[in-house]
């Protein structure tokens, strides 16, 4: 797992940001599907940079979607956890799609690409690559360059990291619970699925 001493400047400026905006109303806005009223409920707290969040996906989030989410068995939740300043802003790109399939469907295509964009100290670059992906998931360019500038989206998103370091005292991502408690077993779906049947 990434460890949250990584990058270690970054997430000190991170820290200064969120004291700013812990104070306002703004609510927490968790990328969710799957049916509301599930017995079970996914969460996924990640950072869009740690390599161990995207291997999670790649390996779980389909076949979990498949045989479970769309049956709607399961409600799965991805909570922003950023660590980093091109994981908040690849954070605003997912958001800056309109509906919840579309969202899920370019935070597949972020961390599938993840080598391409989530390398370098180069924060315009970063950007650029980001901007990228979303125009090849059919978003606009001006739309997807508002949505990196959209200090709301930021707020709400630093908003919801605190809650969760609050909550769950995060110490790497990503961490997931499966209901109320932490999943702490192989990143593989026979394992999860395991979990997930144990609930049924």
């Amino acid at each position: 797992m990434l460890l949250m001493k990584k990058n270690k400047y970054i997430l000190i400026l991170l820290f200064a940001l969120t004291q700013i905006f812990v104070t306002t109303n703004l609510s927490s806005e968790a990328l969710k599907i799957g049916n509301e009223n599930a017995k079970i409920t996914v969460k996924v707290f990640s950072s869009l940079t740690c390599p161990h969040c995207a291997s999670f996906h790649k390996k779980i989030f389909g076949k979990l979607k498949e045989n479970y989410i769309d049956k709607n068995i399961v409600k799965f939740e991805h909570h922003a956890f950023p660590l980093d300043l091109a994981a908040l802003n690849a954070e605003k790109i997912v958001r800056c799609a309109s509906n919840s399939e579309k969202r899920f469907k370019l935070l597949h295509k972020i961390y599938e690409d993840q080598n391409k964009w989530a390398v370098g100290s180069d924060i315009k670059k970063i950007n650029e690559i980001l901007v990228k992906i979303g125009i090849d998931s059919n978003l606009k360019e001006n739309a997807l360059i508002k949505c990196l500038d959209n200090e709301q989206a930021q707020e709400l998103i630093l908003k919801e990291r605190i809650e969760a370091q609050k909550e769950y005292n995060i110490t790497s991502t990503p961490t997931i619970y499966i209901n109320k408690k932490k999943y702490e077993d192989k990143h593989e779906f026979k394992s999860f699925k395991k979990q997930i049947d144990k609930l049924l």
